[in-house]
């Protein structure tokens, strides 16, 4: 049953959370969270997605407040770095903050920058972490890909190239054209009404599957078991989520039988503050568990009253999807 938008909104909080780095080309994360019997839930949709688009991560929310998280397998989960689109300078500062990891994911096709700028970014990642995948966020053309990604595996092998391209046909043409490089989907995935399409079509040897946009980590574990039918390992990974979020994702990636691949669930070093400490990286894992807001963080990171009364506005909306 679902609860009730008076039952959401009364254990409520819309948080504005300060990020260190620019990251999808913010530098501010508004997230709201919902208490409910099971624990808090995060309702976080990026602001340029609709109503519809929002709906399974409100959906992710009253999962996570009011069922809780699955069984486990693992008490904990092993994470990569996360690189943004900064200068090759400030790589070591980044990855310093990921004590123990050995695998890192990092930006590439960033607006504004140039191909030898991400050359330049991997070969300085590459000089500290032992294992190296790119982003592109589906921003490359085919043959840009083909050309990026030459010349990113002239230094030494990507564990995998994520969503290079922005449609299937596309994926399948690099993974065609490039038989030594891995493709990972996300977009192809998490944004499309039949998300084992780009696995069908033979676009992606991984599944980067995040627990929000495909409304819980139920879904994400069914989705999952799916994929494991066509033999593609998946990745989980984080929506830029805060730490009530991020506790979700470590929830369905401790509830997977086999992770073959590092998850993307350490993106919490990108904020400034978050709702609450983040948890302890012990070579290079972090624990599944609960997360429970600080009090004094609520407080202290509430968003405007305009930006509180804009997201109750927006879930209103949001919920008459979930029918």
């Amino acid at each position: 049953m679902i609860p009730s938008i008076d039952e959401l909104l009364s254990e409520s909080a819309v948080l504005s959370l300060p990020m260190r780095t620019k990251f999808r080309g913010i530098t501010t994360r508004e997230v709201m969270l919902i208490r409910g019997p099971g624990g808090w839930g995060e309702f976080s949709p990026f602001v340029e997605y609709d109503d519809l688009e929002s709906a399974p991560w409100l959906r992710s929310a009253i999962e996570a407040a009011w069922d809780g998280p699955p069984e486990p397998y693992r008490a904990r989960v092993r994470v990569n770095a996360t690189v943004p689109a900064v200068s090759a300078a400030e790589v070591p500062g980044i990855l310093a903050r990921y004590p123990g990891v050995d695998t890192a994911k990092v930006k590439v096709a960033e607006k504004g920058q140039t191909l030898a700028d991400d050359v330049e970014r991997v070969r300085a990642v590459r000089a500290e972490i032992p294992r190296v995948r790119v982003d592109a966020n589906g921003g490359w053309t085919v043959d840009q890909a083909v050309e990026a990604l030459t010349l990113l595996t002239e230094d030494g092998d990507l564990e995998y190239a994520e969503q290079p391209c922005a449609t299937v046909p596309e994926l399948v043409e690099v993974r065609r054209r490039l038989p030594g490089v891995r493709i990972a989907a996300d977009e192809s995935i998490r944004r499309a009404e039949d998300p084992l399409r780009v696995v069908r079509a033979g676009g992606a040897d991984v599944a980067v599957l995040k627990v929000a946009p495909l409304g819980g980590m139920r879904a994400l574990l069914e989705l999952a078991g799916e994929l494991g039918e066509y033999g593609v390992p998946v990745v989980v990974s984080s929506a830029l989520d805060s730490a009530v979020g991020m506790a979700s994702g470590l929830a369905a990636a401790s509830a997977i039988p086999r992770l073959e691949f590092a998850c993307g669930l350490g993106t919490g070093s990108l904020l400034e503050t978050d709702v609450a400490d983040g948890a302890e990286l012990v070579d290079g894992t972090l624990p599944a568990g609960p997360v429970e807001p600080a009090p004094e963080r609520l407080r202290a990171l509430a968003a405007s009253d305009e930006r509180t009364r804009w997201w109750h506005q927006r879930l209103r909306r949001t919920y008459t999807h979930l029918r």
